[in-house]
């Protein structure tokens, strides 16, 4: 049976209206020894625990044991809502009904990424429902905020099933057009959050995609599509996540982090399996399900470099988050969708409803050739 549990995980000084504010946390329980932590700064995911194949229950999601924490300039936003538009928005402009729109650019101050300087995961979400399952957060985003037309209303539904499932169902509605792209930016990974980099290089990863976006140096998309077949880009049958990224060094972006398209299938209702990850030594793996187009695989590699003097990031338990320590799988519709028209839209009517739904489904293994298939 599903539980959920309410308490206080800290306070903070609300970034819109200035007043200190109650930072309220879910935990949310199953039967199958799954727990889920959800507080209400950014709708962030701040730990799932799921059992391996030998019965052992870990965290598996980076994050921090507190509000200072998560308000700390170098959180890349573990766990975090993004919105209202996820990923970048090349030069902070775009096009829309005959107007320019001109965002923050708060991209090395050329480009917008995440949202802006106050995005979701900076804002202090509102507790709509708790129920049976899991809780509702709404955000009401200000007319003009970032930049962007429109007040936007947002709600993130999360829940836990009884088969290892946390389903997240992303919504919003506007009051003039405008853009959003919504996601989840969970950092997973399946050896334990604080098993590093070593870890990852064990682990499996698949990707229903038989193409990328393709970016310039800013990682801005270009408008083309580069095919995955025969490079390291090709995830459609589980790889070797290591491998991948060791062949991707020692280039600018040294990791991944790209845009695969997996609308093979996409019509914007169909839930469709866009990816797989497996870390064989426990058995424990994750598949992720969702309605977007597309979905954004990140191997961290933009976290600290200890091997060059860096300083790590201190996570939960003061773990030591660094570079490659984590991956990525952001569900979504294309970066930069606003400027370029053969991409999937992001433009938001007030006579329409966004809806991003996304399934994060744990399970393990128990045999050597679990990660084959």
């Amino acid at each position: 049976m599903v539980r959920v549990i309410e308490d206080t995980f800290g306070t903070a000084i609300n970034p819109l209206t200035k007043q200190m504010e109650e930072i309220k946390r879910f935990t949310i329980t199953n039967g199958m020894q799954m727990k889920v932590q959800v507080i209400t700064l950014g709708a962030t995911i701040a730990s799932i625990e799921v059992p391996d194949a030998n019965g052992h229950v870990e965290d598996v999601v980076l994050g921090y044991d507190d509000v200072a924490g998560y308000q700390t300039s170098t959180n890349p936003y573990f766990g975090a809502t993004i919105g209202r538009v996820c990923n970048r928005v090349g030069h902070g402009r775009f096009p829309l009904n005959g107007q320019e729109i001109q965002v923050s650019r708060n991209m090395n101050n050329k480009h917008q990424l995440h949202g802006g300087f106050i995005g979701f995961d900076k804002v202090h979400w509102q507790v709509v429902a708790q129920h049976q399952d899991g809780v509702t957060l709404q955000h009401c985003s200000p007319d003009g905020h970032e930049g962007y037309p429109g007040e936007v209303t947002a709600t993130v539904k999360i829940s836990l099933t009884e088969d290892n499932c946390l389903h997240l169902l992303m919504r919003a509605k506007t009051t003039k057009t405008t853009a959003v792209n919504m996601t989840n930016h969970c950092y997973f990974n399946l050896a334990g959050h604080a098993a590093g980099k070593q870890a990852i290089y064990g682990h499996e990863v698949m990707i229903n995609a038989d193409k990328i976006t393709e970016t310039d140096g800013d990682s801005i998309p270009t408008g083309n599509f580069t095919p995955v077949e025969g490079t390291v880009y090709d995830l459609r049958k589980m790889k070797n996540m290591g491998e991948g990224i060791k062949s991707l060094l020692p280039s600018p972006i040294s990791g991944y982090d790209d845009n695969y398209c997996a609308d093979g299938n996409y019509d914007g209702n169909r839930i469709n399996v866009i990816a797989k990850a497996l870390y064989p030594p426990n058995g424990r793996w994750l598949e992720i399900a969702s309605n977007q187009p597309g979905v954004q695989f990140y191997t961290s590699n933009g976290m600290p470099d200890t091997e060059k003097g860096e300083t790590p990031i201190y996570g939960k338990n003061g773990a030591q988050y660094t570079k490659h320590a984590a991956f990525c799988l952001e569900t979504q519709k294309y970066p930069d969708a606003v400027n370029h028209p053969n991409f999937p839209s992001i433009i938001l009517n007030p006579d329409e409803e966004y809806n991003h739904e996304v399934i994060y489904k744990f399970g393990i293994c128990r045999n050597s050739g679990c990660g084959k298939h």
